[in-house]
């Protein structure tokens, strides 16, 4: 039944049906012809995946993101990022990082981060003299450090998914999320110092001053979501309101960017996102619940008890084959399919389930702009312009740097659990 489940899911991806038809047809037709369960139960499951209270914070996430970039925050938070490190070598492309991570702890969405960061900086990273190759490869893997830094959405589909904390997968995300843009920030200058490339003018102590100044209210937001959630003021959820109220606030009253009309266009906007990824999460929680039935998580657990004995081991083979199937298939649905299937797995040989979900979402992450299929890099075709052979050298450069820096955070521990560990203890 499983096999059968796997090869006819892919079969219809490969005919080009929509992913969530896929998924869809795929859960009815294996209870059909493999179970005696009535297939109205299917629909039950459809609609039980998305009623969970901690999927109300993705409408809000989204929302707040599309506001931020409309309403003029991701702009001044690019200006920021370019008086901080601009005058360092590669201070193009490191202010292009920079800005990456920022923005991905104001939105959490991957694709939204390359297009507000690329279509700004892709030109201007050319008109400096940076080599197409590197730059779209910069701007393409520049959106996967938004699945790590919260509020990442894919964090919040992964508590969904295990009934995790997402406070404690939040706290977990920003020290890894940090500890990934780093390593990739010291790479860029390593990088671009080596190749010579071209420094920009340090900012003025005015500058400095004007560019922290406009961005103040962006870098309002991360405090607010991170800080509030930490200090239990409020839930996830609740912050991601609290969020989107706040970048619309900025976006119309402070910043003056976002007219009545405008705001119409960004709600319908959010609204046509947040249908398609829940569309997505319930049609893969359905699959996932046949995938139960079927017995798939004790097959999965008998071949890993008999395989590996070690954790690490365990891990080695979990990145191996997220960063495969990261080529081919969405996050998302990766995300909610597999977790619950390996959570007990994992838990049995001693990985802590905040640990087992950030090294998830960090091979995720990397699978948005691997080839031949990841998001990420039909999401920026619009900006580059280029065909893919021409975009896999730089792709690949910064596929073998994240995968490093996947490997420490998979190794170390530490890096995850610090800050979930003071906040809330062992």
């Amino acid at each position: 039944m499983i096999v059968a489940i796997i090869v006819l899911l892919f079969a219809m991806l490969l005919l080009g049906v929509p992913i969530y038809i896929s998924l869809i047809l795929s859960t009815f037709l294996s209870l059909i012809f493999f179970t005696d369960i009535d297939s109205m139960v299917a629909v039950q499951r459809i609609f039980g995946g998305i009623d969970k209270f901690v999927l109300m914070a993705l409408p809000f996430f989204i929302l707040a993101a599309n506001a931020m970039d409309v309403g003029g925050l991701s702009r001044r938070i690019l200006n920021f990022a370019r008086a901080l490190v601009g005058h360092l070598y590669g201070g193009m492309a490191m202010a292009t990082q920079t800005a990456a991570m920022f923005f991905g702890a104001l939105s959490g969405s991957s694709p939204a981060t390359v297009i507000a960061i690329g279509r700004i900086m892709y030109p201007e990273l050319l008109k400096q003299g940076y080599p197409k190759k590197f730059a779209s490869g910069l701007i393409i893997q520049s959106g996967a450090v938004s699945l790590v830094i919260p509020p990442s959405i894919t964090i919040i589909l992964y508590a969904s998914a295990t009934n995790t904390s997402v406070s404690s997968l939040f706290l977990g995300g920003l020290g890894a999320g940090v500890f990934f843009g780093t390593f990739l920030l010291l790479y860029i200058y390593l990088y671009s110092r080596f190749k010579k490339f071209p420094r920009g003018e340090r900012s003025s102590s005015r500058e400095i001053y004007k560019a922290i100044k406009e961005a103040s209210w962006s870098l309002a937001v991360p405090l607010i979501i991170i800080g509030g959630i930490s200090f239990g003021i409020f839930t996830p959820t609740e912050a991601a309101g609290v969020s989107a109220i706040y970048a619309i606030f900025v976006g119309m009253f402070v910043y003056k960017e976002i007219t009545w009309k405008k705001l119409f266009q960004l709600s319908l906007d959010s609204a046509k996102t947040s249908a398609q990824v829940m569309i997505l999460v319930a049609a893969a929680s359905a699959l996932g619940w046949v995938l139960t039935i079927g017995q798939a998580p004790h097959m999965l657990a008998g071949f890993v008890a008999e395989t590996f004995t070690s954790p690490w081991a365990f891990l080695i083979f979990l990145n191996l084959s997220l960063l495969l199937i990261g080529m081919f298939v969405d996050s998302t649905i990766a995300l909610i399919v597999i977790a619950p299937l390996i959570l007990s797995s994992a838990t049995t040989l001693g990985i802590d389930p905040i640990h087992l979900g950030i090294v998830m979402v960090v091979n995720l992450a990397i699978g948005t702009f691997t080839p031949p299929f990841g998001l990420n890099i039909f999401v920026a075709n619009s900006i580059t312009r280029l065909k893919m052979i021409e975009m896999l050298p730089g792709l690949m450069q910064f596929f073998w740097i994240t995968f490093v820096a996947l490997l420490i955070i998979t190794f170390i521990p530490i890096i995850t659990m610090l800050l979930p560990t003071i906040v809330y203890g062992s």
